[in-house]
């Protein structure tokens, strides 16, 4: 961490051949140095868009082979080694250390000079504006960081207090002292908001859109003209983060700081994050503000119909990455027959956790679950989301059993290991064969309102039972209610109906989470948070060829110590380093 490469601009040189002395003594005008920030407002800019590139859900890490929920048929995948017992401070694909930290590295040092840059040098209200914009980027940036960090390494250090992270509030030059201490884990979360409060107050708006009248103009920008608003703050800047996404973020941050891995029970935290949550729900007009077709955010329809021209995105967005054209997911994903390489593979476990459609889990006596049909009358989103024994894919019956060649479970490298594929997140009309192969458009998603709704539910129901009134009018049952409802569970929702106490609509709530978040990489933190049982062994399950005998059988262990894997690792290096950095315990 101390490489002075980490935390400065690559020096970008340029050498003409020529006489042996020209390639010792460059020219003065043939490389960049840091000092070009101050004069290349373009150069300057790099360092915020830097910071871009270290947020961690840049991409779908599929971490979700590291628990109870898939495995992948990659012998050779971090999350697999890691899940079976190489997970150590040497070894963490977990890590967010240097990403996090080198991130917020380079936002301090933009902090520090954004006053200085002549970024519209001919036009000063323009330029106040680009001010105004990069100082709440670069604030809500470093709290974003500041909280992936935080989600890694957070937990109670060999000093037996709760720790938190190294807070840098600078840039740090090569000759300063690195050997900062880690914050404890309350005052990490408190620097976390603070950087958000101030991101707020220069993103004084929610949403970057272009607008057309000055009534429009947001607090404090009243008196600009409104071409130059649009050139600043209008639909150019889409995909930065904004009022609205920094708003949401508030929530998932007092979300981690209320759980009971960090947290004793303490309604007031609860109550926090409610709050957070409640006031981003309220901002899309409440409960009715729930995309109906939101669970289905990454299907062909819901993709190929936004248009940023006319302001036009998914109401289930609250932040996502830019569209690319790619068939990436699909190659790594689709069962073999479809071509691809079947990399993600559902557990029973998870199949397990789909309810009926009216709404009973399976276990329950009212469900009308019968074991002979496993798959009939289920919560539509199990054939949403999973490609089971009979489902269809591209419009291709899949037969993972036996008699399924070379989709079926253990036949080839590329077949299911527990007898499912993973359906959520692919395109159907994707063709991967390769005497016609399409690519088709995708996003990536950093954070959307499902999420939101579930913080509110899981936050409101700890604060005030299933069914007490927070600020905002709604309850947790309602916000459950919603959810399901537009699962297709069947209503009246009589199973929900029936749940009466905390402790019952604790679990539902997380049952839900972790039907409707599937695959995006919520499980593995969402265990560690609770304070769960990360030792459950995935299963998968055999089919015979008639499909008269279903035996589920153990696939993969899990090979965690519930002792103190609910807490990461401060990477063994740094440890090694810096005396002032405490390992977590057990590490």
């Amino acid at each position: 961490m101390r490489c002075l490469k980490i935390y400065s601009l690559l020096l970008i040189l340029s050498i003409s051949f020529g006489a042996c002395e020209k390639l010792l003594v460059p020219e003065n005008d043939n490389h960049s140095t840091i000092d070009r920030i101050y004069s290349d407002p373009g150069f300057a800019e790099g360092l915020i868009m830097t910071a871009y590139t270290r947020i961690p859900t840049n991409g779908l890490s599929f971490n979700d082979v590291a628990t109870d929920d898939a495995v992948t048929n990659n012998k050779l995948d971090q999350y697999l080694r890691m899940a079976t017992g190489e997970w150590t401070a040497l070894y963490n694909p977990v890590n967010q250390w240097d990403n996090c930290n080198s991130g917020i590295l380079y936002l301090n040092k933009f902090i520090s000079v954004i006053d200085t840059v002549a970024w519209k040098w001919s036009n000063s209200q323009i330029n106040s504006m680009y001010v105004q914009r990069f100082k709440g980027e670069a604030y809500a940036l470093r709290g974003l960081l500041q909280y992936h960090l935080l989600a890694t390494v957070g937990g109670i250090g060999t000093d037996n207090k709760l720790l938190g992270i190294p807070i840098y509030s600078k840039f740090i030059n090569a000759s300063d002292n690195f050997n900062i201490p880690r914050a404890t884990f309350a005052e990490s979360v408190n620097q976390i908001y603070t950087d958000l409060d101030k991101s707020l107050e220069y993103l004084t708006m929610d949403d970057y859109k272009n607008i057309t009248t000055i009534s429009q103009l947001p607090p404090g920008l009243e008196n600009v003209n409104v071409t130059d608003y649009n050139t600043v703050f209008g639909i150019v800047a889409n995909q930065r983060i904004s009022g609205r996404i920094v708003k949401a973020l508030k929530a998932r941050v007092a979300l981690l700081a209320a759980s009971p891995a960090f947290a004793n029970n303490d309604a007031a935290l609860w109550g926090k994050a409610a709050n957070y949550a409640g006031a981003s729900i309220a901002g899309i007009g409440g409960i009715a503000g729930l995309d109906p077709n939101g669970n289905k955010f990454y299907d062909q329809a819901r993709v190929d119909a936004i248009n940023l021209s006319s302001n036009r995105d998914q109401m289930e967005m609250v932040w996502r990455r830019a569209i690319v054209t790619t068939n990436t997911r699909e190659q790594a994903n689709f069962p073999p027959s479809l071509f691809g390489n079947g990399n993600i593979n559902p557990t029973q476990n998870l199949v397990d956790a789909f309810p009926m459609a009216n709404g009973y889990p399976i276990s329950h006596p009212l469900s009308l679950y019968n074991p002979a049909t496993p798959y009939t009358g289920r919560d539509p989103r199990l054939a949403l989301y999973i490609i089971y024994n009979g489902n269809t894919m591209s419009g291709k019956v899949i037969t993972t059993g036996v008699g399924g060649g070379i989709n079926a479970k253990d036949s080839i490298q590329s077949s299911t290991r527990t007898g499912y594929y993973m359906k959520k997140l692919l395109r159907e009309d994707v063709n991967m064969n390769p005497v016609s192969i399409s690519t088709k458009k995708h996003y990536e998603v950093h954070m959307r309102f499902t999420e939101i709704f579930l913080i509110y539910a899981e936050a409101a129901n700890e604060a005030y039972g299933p069914d007490g009134i927070g600020s905002y009018g709604f309850t947790a049952r309602s916000i459950i209610a919603a959810i399901r409802k537009r699962a297709g569970i069947s209503q009246p929702d009589n199973y929900l109906n029936s749940i009466l106490t905390k402790e019952d609509m604790r679990l539902l709530i997380r049952n839900e989470r972790r039907l409707e978040l599937c695959f995006e990489g919520f499980r593995f933190w969402d265990l560690r948070r609770w304070n769960s049982d990360l030792t459950e062994s995935a299963k998968g399950i055999n089919i015979n060829k008639a499909k008269t005998d279903f035996q589920v059988v153990n696939v993969e262990a899990r090979s965690y110590n519930n002792q103190h894997m609910h807490f990461g690792p401060v990477p063994d290096k740094e440890v090694i380093k810096y005396d002032a950095l405490i390992q977590n315990k057990g590490w």
